[in-house]
């Protein structure tokens, strides 16, 4: 891997970058992911300056590794814990030994893809039956009369057959075989570039990256290959870039990286966190949010839509009536400065379009570092009581499951 010169920043911080830094791939590459509001690429009098947007990970281009660290200091084992719990998949068990270090956190979750890899290959891959055909001395499997008509013109010294033999290639471990190829590419500890490396020459390998995702795309689990789910669900997002998936090329190349969307992933946290503590007290999530949501019509275009992050029906004083409770999550820091009024406004909007109207509710989360926290905003005017919002910061150095118990003391 050739040298590259490290270009470290934060979430919505730049940096300059001299003009030869980036080659003409490169700022095609960063100009897709501007497309996606993942950063900003401009030209300067001077060279370019890379600005960063709600995005961390590791982005390693032709000369440049760029490295984007949150704005909040999470440590490896929270940030994993929180990533295997908005995907839904085990927390691997090394995840108690790992650190935040200055090369991100793309090495987490390479690690995470090799523990699991390791697994399988502990446990044994899966094989299937992969047809092949070859040109044997003697006959094996099915005889491809067509191919020894037309190729041997009738000899039978060699004969074209259909082989059915059960074989580790295939796509169940292709896709790990180039996923772990791609977390190769990121890594900058020697150590577990070794290892990754060694991993990666057990599996067979997709004939392109966008051949691996797409195989993920079609796969269903049953009894037989149940165990590769955790492996898979790490494989597919080293293989989307953290979820990017523009870069994907005709040639099956992508840029190299892993960049996290982090209020996407506080979002999923935030969802799952609700559910489960609404859970604990007789109350549900209400599916898709809120059906129709809130419509906005008569403005010039089409019909807009919009709903909170979660919906909440939860049992009322009346146990024949319940009540939804309307919950956004915003990946902000309002545990050190107000909430802001745009927020404000859109959750009063959610209480009035959701909540009673005798008692117009709904709740922030955020996320805190080092404790929980909650507060309450009286939103009043000129005529009385407008609406109640509830602020709930979350501790991110807690587990998922004491952060599930604490949002449902306050929601009860």
């Amino acid at each position: 891997m050739p040298d590259r010169t490290p270009v470290q920043l934060g979430e919505y911080e730049s940096a300059p970058l001299e003009p030869d830094q980036l080659t003409t791939r490169d700022v095609d590459r960063l100009h897709a992911l501007q497309a996606r509001g993942c950063l900003t690429l401009t030209r300067e009098r001077t060279g370019w300056r890379l600005k960063a947007d709600a995005t961390v990970g590791v982005l390693v281009l032709d000369r440049v590794r760029v490295v984007i660290a949150p704005k909040f200091a999470i440590p490896g084992e929270q940030l994993m814990s929180r990533l295997a719990y908005a995907l839904g998949t085990p927390v691997p068990a090394t995840a108690r030994r790992w650190a935040t270090g200055p090369d991100g956190y793309a090495d987490l979750v390479a690690a995470a893809l090799l523990e699991e890899c390791e697994r399988l290959l502990r446990e044994g891959l899966r094989r299937d039956y992969v047809r092949r055909r070859s040109v044997e001395p003697v006959l094996r499997g099915r005889l491809d009369v067509a191919a020894q008509a037309t190729r041997r013109y009738g000899q039978l010294d060699q004969l074209h057959v259909h082989t059915f033999n059960r074989e580790a290639d295939i796509w169940d471990n292709r896709v790990l075989g180039s996923a772990l190829k791609a977390a190769l590419t990121l890594t900058a500890s020697p150590g577990l570039a070794r290892a990754l490396h060694g991993a990666a020459g057990a599996f067979p390998q997709a004939p392109t990256p966008a051949a691996a995702l797409r195989a993920l795309d079609r796969t269903h689990y049953t009894r037989l290959n149940a165990r590769y789910r955790p492996a898979h669900t790490w494989a597919r997002l080293l293989l989307r870039g953290g979820g990017v998936t523009d870069l994907l090329t005709n040639h099956g190349t992508t840029a190299d990286g892993l960049l996290l969307a982090m209020p996407a992933l506080w979002e999923a946290v935030v969802r799952r966190l609700g559910t489960e503590a609404a859970g604990l007290h007789g109350g549900h999530a209400v599916p898709g949010g809120s059906g129709a949501g809130i419509t906005v019509r008569g403005d010039l275009g089409n019909a807009s839509t919009f709903r909170p992050d979660l919906l909440l029906s939860l049992p009322g004083h009346d146990t024949a009536h319940r009540t939804l409770l309307p919950v956004d999550a915003k990946y902000k820091r309002y545990d050190r400065h107000g909430v802001s009024a745009a927020d404000v406004h859109q959750l009063l909007t959610y209480s009035s379009g959701y909540a009673p109207a005798d008692a117009p509710m709904a709740v922030i989360v955020h996320p805190q570092p080092g404790s929980h926290a909650q507060r309450t905003l009286q939103v009043r005017g000129p005529k009385g009581p407008l609406g109640t919002l509830h602020v709930l910061g979350v501790d991110t150095r807690t587990t998922p499951e004491q952060a599930t118990a604490w949002i449902g003391s306050v929601l009860r």
